[in-house]
């Protein structure tokens, strides 16, 4: 199907074939014999891969991956760049990203090959529980305001690697987005659309400091026009100077605090002084050959790979990852593992979680033995294992370590509450919580919450690929299908961003968001099926944003992708600036 001006549309299960007859069909009644002798020279997506033997940064919004790049060109490291391109992408994509929130990453050593994770998700203000949610008259954990802020941990996470694996000095990592900040920048294309989007728009309150932020002349900035943040510019400013105690007990700090108090938060200095990020060892799986990594719980990595898990108990069902059948067997994998999440993810530090019965290669025969390959599942329930927006960046240096880094502010603009003077969103990462008393992921003071944001790393042989594809609950079957396409159908980085994807908000029902690339013929065989399939449009950011480089440590060269479904740029360091030492 095309990615045509027609609406998104719902697709109900019927043996009725007049039921598809809404989506545009491509006809081909021209040049069907000489297609042999021109066709060979397509291909079956877009974008090229970038390849290069000098590093590259690969990020969802060109201004941060040149921003990167250039840190790179100057000798600096994967993790000196990734928080230069990050700290851009808190100024140019504001809803999405920025210091208010957390970081997740996966950090490979070239000299050693070691993995090392870092979780910098922040906890709950200690004063924050259930009792004074249900005093304040919630009767579920809110989604926004000040209640559904969680203490920012990106700042440290940002620290933390620097401190380990920096080369460039800190107060140079933030030059870029000062400027972008304090000079502007124009809005692009796709930031430009979820900044219109209702869902974020209402997280702006109005007559406060986010609507004025946010909503410059009133209304949402267009595409092309310059928009600036010199409040922004202020806190990086202050953060490059004087570090992470500038965010945690400084300045910025008494800003956090000052805008809480006056919304009737429940945050603390001591909240704030006393955060600190965790190493935390990678969590993985084989799956046909290849290892794949990702990051332990309060995170949902463990979702993507038990889908994997189940997924390899059957082999590959045709020649390509968009027939009815491949598709519903991800489906119905995607069900199982996310019922699983559901029910047993939580912070490790408060409960106790069976990773190792999870992802073992047993338990995975057990609930593939629950999917019947003709008919959708719509009450999937969790196995007994007894025993939200987001930015996603991925570097590799020219030494080849690599980094996977994903950071957020959870849904868009967060909390919605904007930090007074300092020109950023708080997240509303406590919407991870629950108020049932007996659940894992219940609100405490001082607790993490569950998790959506997940970076990821794959390897076989010399083949190495950190990835991420973002979209809140979207990520962890994202990811799923994006190894599938590499090692199953033999696709490279690029072409497995750019190939028609599915999604799924939640393991319950048999509604399914589908993209109208998808072949005609496999609509009508899930419909079929049970699937309630919901139609839209050919790249939709409702698939997620993801980028994916891919180094192969026996040629030294580099292989990077960049999602077509975002504003985003896999960008070269330049080799001209390297040799004159710039």
């Amino acid at each position: 199907m095309g990615s045509g001006s027609h609406e998104d549309a719902e697709l109900m299960p019927s043996s009725s074939k007049t039921e598809l007859s809404f989506i545009p069909v491509r006809l081909a009644l021209v040049g069907i014999t000489t297609c042999v002798l021109l066709c060979a020279q397509g291909r079956e997506y877009g974008r090229s891969m970038l390849i290069a033997q000098q590093g590259i940064v690969a990020t969802s919004q060109a201004l941060a991956s040149e921003a990167g790049a250039q840190i790179l060109s100057r000798g600096g490291s994967a993790v000196d760049a990734a928080i230069a391109a990050n700290a851009v992408l808190a100024v140019t994509e504001p809803m999405m990203d920025g210091i208010g929130g957390d970081m997740f990453c996966l950090y490979r050593d070239a000299a050693t090959g070691k993995l090392t994770g870092l979780n910098a998700s922040g906890f709950a203000p200690h004063a924050l529980s259930p009792e004074f949610l249900r005093k304040a008259g919630y009767s579920v954990m809110p989604t926004k305001g000040i209640h559904s802020v969680t203490v920012p941990g990106a700042v440290d996470g940002w620290a933390k690697m620097h401190s380990r694996y920096g080369k460039l000095p800190w107060k140079d990592l933030f030059n870029s987005a000062i400027a972008y900040a304090e000079q502007g920048f124009p809005v692009t294309e796709i930031i430009h659309d979820s900044w219109m989007d209702p869902v974020s728009l209402d997280k702006l309150q109005p007559g406060k400091e986010s609507e004025r932020l946010f909503l410059p002349d009133g209304k949402v900035p267009e595409i092309g026009q310059i928009f600036k943040n010199p409040g922004l510019a202020k806190a990086l400013r202050l953060l490059a100077l004087n570090g992470p105690n500038a965010f945690y007990k400084g300045e910025i700090a008494q800003a956090i605090l000052a805008t809480s108090q006056r919304q009737g938060g429940t945050m603390t200095a001591e909240d704030l002084a006393s955060f600190s990020s965790e190493w935390v060892e990678p969590i993985s799986t084989d799956y046909r050959g290849w290892k794949v990594y990702e990051l332990p719980p309060n995170g949902q990595g463990m979702a993507a790979l038990e889908m994997l898990n189940i997924m390899e108990t059957r082999p590959p069902t045709t020649v390509s990852p968009l027939d009815a059948a491949e598709i519903h067997l991800r489906i119905e994998a995607m069900k199982l593992a996310y019922s699983d999440l559901r029910r047993y993810d939580a912070d490790p530090h408060f409960s106790r979680i069976p990773v190792d019965v999870l992802l073992s290669k047993d338990y995975a025969k057990q609930r593939a033995s629950l999917i019947n390959m003709q008919q959708a599942n719509c009450g999937v329930v969790s196995g007994r294992a007894i025993s939200g927006d987001t930015t996603y960046l991925t570097v590799v240096d020219r030494n080849g370590n690599m980094v996977s880094w994903i950071q957020s502010v959870a849904e868009a603009f967060g909390s919605g509450v904007a930090v007074e003077g300092m020109g950023f969103v708080l997240q509303n990462r406590g919407f991870g919580f629950t108020l049932e008393a007996n659940h894992p992921d219940v609100l405490a003071g001082g607790k993490r919450p569950f998790h959506t944001i997940i970076p990821a790393y794959m390897e076989r042989g010399d083949q190495h690929i950190t990835f991420g594809i973002m979209g809140g609950p979207n990520q962890p079957l994202a990811h799923a299908q994006f190894v599938s396409d590499v090692v199953d159908y033999g696709m490279n980085v690029q072409q497995a961003l750019d190939t028609a994807r599915w999604t799924k908000r939640s393991a319950q029902g048999c509604d399914v968001s589908i993209e109208s690339r998808v072949p005609l013929d496999s609509l009508q065989r899930l419909s079929e099926w049970g699937h309630e399939l919901r139609i839209r449009r050919g790249f939709t950011l409702e698939m997620g944003r993801g980028q994916a480089i891919l180094r192969d440590t026996k040629t030294k060269t580099n292989y990077a992708g960049s999602d077509p479904r975002t504003d985003g740029a896999a960008t070269p360091e330049s080799p001209v600036q390297r040799a004159l030492g710039q």
